[in-house]
């Protein structure tokens, strides 16, 4: 997967970012936090999550089924900007 390579920095950098709102899951649980206040939590690193694996697809996508030097013949443009939408509303 040469896109996950490519963009590894900014990867590992998202996923350092879930890693302390997990973290923040924990502490809110261990110090007895109220249930909005862990629901609230755990909704954004799902969303968190939700975007990491958005940004997995998305890259897999252009990288693999529509590069137009790998797949001449590949999906055109706007239906890959149509499946990329649906599969950043399907993970939201």
């Amino acid at each position: 997967m040469a896109h996950t390579v490519r963009e590894k920095q900014k990867l590992l950098a998202r996923i350092r970012r879930i890693r302390g709102q997990v973290e923040a899951v924990e502490r809110a649980l261990e110090n007895e936090a109220g249930c909005e206040v862990v629901m609230h939590v755990l909704a954004s690193t799902r969303a968190a999550m939700a975007g990491l694996m958005a940004e997995v697809v998305e890259d897999h996508v252009r990288s693999h089924l529509v590069d137009p030097n790998t797949h001449p013949d590949a999906l055109n443009a706007e239906a890959v900007e149509q499946l990329i939408d649906v599969v950043r509303t399907y993970l939201k």
